[in-house]
């Protein structure tokens, strides 16, 4: 997972329908991180109901995860890895400034 670039995440949306974005990512032992901009359809469902799945792009090795996501200030090993991953300090990006961590409930291999 160091070198995938992005999981499809999906959330729900306040009416109960699902919305699907691909996004950038980190992986930290059994927990995932996104990035994200405050006013996204992303995290204002993720304030209004935390249950995300996501999915590696790779549809031919298949590997889903269903969790809930929270936002956190995140840990400099998180930061770290967002900036070895895709150069990206995210502690100084003023447009994505929300990080959610995703905490597995279940993982569907395949």
């Amino acid at each position: 997972m160091r070198q995938e670039r992005n999981i499809w995440l999906a959330t729900v949306r306040p009416d109960g329908r699902p919305h699907l974005t691909p996004i950038w990512f980190v992986h930290e032992a059994d927990r995932w991180y996104v990035c994200t901009a405050p006013d996204s359809v992303k995290a204002r469902n993720l304030q209004m109901n935390p249950r995300v799945s996501v999915a590696l792009e790779d549809g031919d090795n298949a590997y889903v995860v269903e969790g809930t996501a929270r936002a956190i200030n995140p840990p400099a090993s998180v930061v770290r890895r967002f900036k070895e991953k895709f150069d990206w300090d995210i502690t100084t990006d003023s447009q994505y400034s929300v990080v959610f961590e995703i905490t597995v409930q279940k993982q569907l291999m395949g």
